[in-house]
């Protein structure tokens, strides 16, 4: 530019750049946080709802997404951020209140019920609602990870013998489907998966973004929760069966 040295160019650059670099740290810290808290909850919350009634779990979706659009009308990083995370978040919720509510002894139903709004995620990605379609986008792959993981390791016939089982059998029905996990093939499905997640999860991390950090987050987080019901399964199972 005409009159303006070209040293003082470079460094309105750079601070320009570094000053994105620091905005873009600060959104994304809290927001693997939350994306970690919210591929959690449906565990740990959602599973004991759904048990005590599954109808009003998926009444539930109503207000989460009715509390996504008002918090969307907002300019702040609560309208940019956490309103399309709640809407991710209120679609995998769905979907696993559906699921687990009525179909929870078909183990081959999982998966496609879990991906029913699968469209409306990936044209997400191109708009406002990037966020949503990247957390309920990652929350799937995670899924069907963990899915393939437990076919290949063998784990699926105990499935409905686990979910069927009364409150008494219930820890070694548990404890027969984590001792198939250990053996030779279930570990080495187990390893496989895992490292598929991780790798995936260390990419998107690295580019750096809040999308990717969205999805990033929610995989590895996805790792951290299966790691733990396998770990309470071996280990305790009258514990991880309260997951």
């Amino acid at each position: 530019m005409i009159g303006v040295p070209s040293t003082n160019l470079r460094s309105a650059t750079l601070d320009t750049s570094l000053s994105s670099r620091i905005s873009a740290a600060a959104i994304e810290t809290p927001v693997i946080g939350l994306s970690a808290a919210l591929v959690s909850i449906p565990v740990f919350l959602e599973a004991p709802l759904v048990r005590l009634s599954p109808a009003g779990a998926v009444a539930l979706t109503v207000p989460l997404v009715a509390a996504a659009l008002l918090l969307a009308r907002r300019s702040d990083a609560i309208g940019s951020v956490l309103a399309p995370l709640l809407l991710g978040f209120s679609g995998s919720w769905l979907a696993g209140a559906v699921f687990w509510g009525w179909f929870r002894m078909a183990p081959i139903w999982h998966l496609p019920i879990e991906a029913f709004a699968l469209p409306l995620a990936i044209a997400g990605l191109g708009t406002r609602w990037r966020l949503a379609g990247a957390f309920y986008l990652a929350s799937l792959v995670g899924t069907a990870c963990t899915d393939g993981a437990m076919a290949l390791a063998g784990v699926m016939p105990h499935w409905p013998a686990v979910l069927g089982a009364p409150s008494a059998e219930l820890p070694q029905r548990l404890s027969d489907a984590a001792a198939a996990c250990l053996q030779l093939r279930g570990l080495l499905s187990i390893a496989f998966g895992a490292t598929v997640l991780i790798n995936a999860s260390d990419r998107l991390l690295a580019r750096r973004s809040t999308a990717t950090a969205v999805a990033g987050a929610a995989l590895m987080t996805t790792i951290a929760v299966d790691g733990l019901f396998l770990l309470l399964a071996a280990l305790s199972p009258r514990l991880s069966g309260l997951i």
